[in-house]
């Protein structure tokens, strides 16, 4: 059993309705979906760098569509983006169980997440911070996985080294980047998982419970 476990967030311990915020933040805009993503997705890495929030992305995509960004309509998307972030996800069913059985076994638990300023509002929200040693979010230390500076940032959070860690995560290229820093990875593939699965270098599970006899 190592000592640490840096588990990620979406699509790992927390499932997102992205298409329902999809549709109210363009209803909302009154702009076409085909529209508003592209110029939406352009400013995605500033804002998991938090170098830009929320806020600023909704005003510079609604100019980029051709609307006035007007302070009220960037507070109504905003505020509308947050309800439905909250009201539209969920922690699978298995992540207070894994949590807990990290916990009884004395192993330090880190969240580590690519995220944006509305993901400590939701982690607080489900309660999920007070299951955790530390919550290590991309926005807010301004380094993206697969980067090594945050992985590192949670190993240092958490007090151990990078042979003492492993990483649980949905992505693959985020498992090579936790391996990349000497921490071992898992790459966990739930049933809705639509991204690329690995077929080597590191286990697959399709539950978090799945993964406790592997740490």
């Amino acid at each position: 059993m190592g000592k640490a476990c840096l588990v990620d967030v979406y699509d790992t311990i927390l499932r997102s309705d992205y298409p329902l915020r999809l549709r109210a933040m363009t209803a909302l805009a009154d702009v076409d979906t085909e529209v508003w993503v592209p110029e939406w997705n352009r400013t995605a890495i500033e804002r998991d760098r938090g170098t830009i929030s929320m806020a600023e992305s909704f005003a510079l995509t609604l100019r980029a569509c051709g609307k006035d960004p007007r302070p009220e309509l960037v507070g109504e998307l905003v505020s509308e983006d947050r309800r439905l972030l909250r009201e539209g996800s969920r922690l699978y069913d298995d992540t207070v169980v894994f949590f807990g059985k990290l916990r009884s076994r004395g192993t330090g638990i880190a969240l580590v997440s690519n995220c944006q300023d509305n993901t400590r509002q939701l982690l607080e929200y489900r309660g999920v911070l007070s299951l955790v040693d530390a919550a290590v979010l991309s926005c807010e230390i301004g380094s993206i996985k697969p980067s090594p500076e945050i992985y590192l940032t949670a190993l240092d959070d958490l007090g151990v080294a990078a042979t003492d860690a492993v990483m649980v995560d949905d992505q693959v290229k985020f498992c090579v980047g936790a391996e990349a820093v000497g921490i071992r990875a898992i790459q966990i593939v739930r049933a809705n998982h639509h991204g690329e699965i690995a077929d080597s270098g590191f286990p697959v599970v399709p539950s978090l419970l799945d993964a406790l006899p592997l740490l």
